[in-house]
């Protein structure tokens, strides 16, 4: 039984593998610049024959957005799953406490007074201010949330969510004093990968590995929150800080990602819902297979964004929410029934 086990879970970690490497093998030959699977592939192991400019297109401009889309995607599947797992909500996405508004404002702020140009470490200002507002607004709604030192799940998410609508309404009304800016802020909050560099994707790698490691330590203990506090207490786990740290990472992960791509939704709640379907509930296995499954489907739409209206692009967050909106709907239909 427990070789059956082990040969099902190897079975499903190779499926994944194999469909993150089609995912990246058709981005890469995806584009303006038409070049075959087996072209691409040359070119990044370096011995191709199509000349430079194919080598620059894939190495300075297609590798460097896979790799993002991928991480981003990783990084969104890994909180939403943990935030379904805490909260006992299978509605709740990496969005739930306001942080993706905190960033928008962030990020509108910096377009909205110009200083677009400026950099720090390859880092552009927007998605500098982005990461500042999300980390403060995380640090906001945790402070309002907390209460004599213990931190109570249904307070943090009413928190967010109250935080949320008001930096939303601030957003607005910054939108309306500056009519010409409200083009690039709106299209900002949809989502997108363009003007992708390896420096975002080392920052990303860098919080993908750090919180996604942070939070796989914590997998059974994220086991007993998810059947509920009082029966994780019973078990032995120390409910308060384990609460603190999960809410934490994942919100940092969270600021993260918003940062470098706008606001995606829709990828952190699908995304763990399939995979639990495959594996099964216990995060031992769901936490790394929905970053495997969330860097594929990610990958997946940002290519779609890109050859559907070449050579302009959707906002990535438009081709998600296609995807996720009628799952969605779905799971309001079933989680009336309490089905989870």
């Amino acid at each position: 039984m427990v070789n059956d086990k082990k040969r099902k879970t190897l079975v499903q970690f190779l499926i994944l593998c194999t469909l993150l490497a089609a995912s990246i093998a058709i981005s890469v030959s995806t584009g303006s610049a038409k070049l075959s699977v087996w072209d691409s592939l040359k070119s990044i192991l370096g011995r191709s024959d199509a000349g430079d400019v194919y080598h620059t297109i894939i190495w300075e401009v297609r590798l460097p957005r896979i790799f993002l889309s991928g991480l981003v995607g990783a990084g969104l599947a890994l909180s939403g799953t943990t935030f379904q797992g805490l909260f006992q909500n299978p509605l709740a996405d990496p969005h739930i406490l306001g942080v993706s508004s905190g960033a928008a404002l962030g990020a509108a702020i910096a377009m909205i007074f110009g200083a677009t140009s400026v950099q720090f470490m390859g880092i552009g200002f927007i998605a500098l201010c982005a990461f500042a507002g999300a980390v403060i607004t995380i640090i906001f709604v945790y402070g309002i949330a907390r209460t004599g030192g213990r931190l109570s799940t249904v307070h943090i998410v009413l928190a967010g969510t109250a935080v949320s609508s008001m930096l939303s309404a601030v957003i607005s009304i910054l939108m309306i004093f500056n009519r010409n800016k409200v083009e690039k802020v709106y299209f900002w909050t949809l989502g997108s990968f363009s003007g992708t560099s390896w420096v975002k994707v080392a920052f990303m790698a860098a919080f993908v590995l750090l919180c996604g490691l942070g939070l796989l330590v914590y997998f059974r203990a994220l086991d007993a929150m998810s059947t509920g506090e009082e029966a994780a207490a019973s078990l032995g786990v120390d409910t308060v800080g384990t609460k603190k740290i999960l809410i934490l990472t994942a919100s940092l992960l969270v600021a993260a990602c918003v940062s470098v791509s706008g606001i995606i939704g829709f990828s952190g709640l699908v995304i763990p819902h399939i995979l639990r379907m495959l594996t099964g509930p216990s995060h031992k296995k769901l936490l790394p297979f929905s970053a495997l499954g969330g860097a594929a489907f990610m990958i997946l739409c940002d290519t779609c964004a890109r050859a559907v209206a070449a050579p302009s692009e959707l906002p990535v967050g438009a081709v998600t929410a296609l995807i996720g909106g009628p799952y969605f709907i779905v799971l309001l239909y079933r989680n009336k029934k309490k089905v989870f």
